[in-house]
């Protein structure tokens, strides 16, 4: 079992579908969680609408710190993945365990304004953005945690190009 934190600065969009992603990409295989340096207090209402439409559950999300992942009592992680440009630029918590750490940036949904249909297009292309990502690290395989070359080839899965 793996344990991987998604990490952006309000954890109300990004980061939270990419935490539902993984969970049900990774069938079993990931304990997923996702936080934010700032974190907003609540979900993006469009970001729990978006994982309804692509049929993902969305009970149990919730906008959180990620002091919660970076004390001694927090659970060990193999992977933070940060997913907006400003939290991979802040000075992160010392993370127990020294999981890799890695960025795949994908444009802020929730900065997008309009009606329901335009927002739901925004989520829409960060959700396909994160789930091209992930199921590009699944085809890794779990020794590209263990490997020498892992963080280079995870991260490299974040700076390519998205179709």
């Amino acid at each position: 079992m793996r344990h991987v934190l998604f990490v952006c600065t309000a954890n109300s969009a990004r980061s939270v579908l990419g935490e539902a992603l993984l969970r049900h990409l990774g069938k079993g295989n990931f304990t997923t969680y996702s936080a934010g340096s700032t974190p907003r207090g609540t979900v993006n209402p469009d970001a729990l609408t978006c994982l309804e439409r692509h049929g993902l559950p969305t009970d149990g999300f919730r906008s959180k710190s990620w002091e919660e992942f970076s004390g001694p009592e927090a659970p060990g992680m193999d992977l933070i993945v940060t997913v907006c440009d400003s939290a991979a630029g802040e000075s992160c918590p010392i993370w127990p365990g020294h999981p890799l750490v890695v960025h795949w940036g994908i444009p802020d949904p929730a900065s997008v304004e309009g009606s329901d249909d335009v927002r739901g297009e925004a989520f829409d292309l960060a959700y396909e953005r994160l789930e091209r990502r992930i199921n590009a690290m699944l085809q890794l395989g779990d020794e590209v945690f263990t490997s020498a070359d892992g963080k280079t080839r995870l991260a490299a899965i974040g700076a390519a190009a998205d179709a």
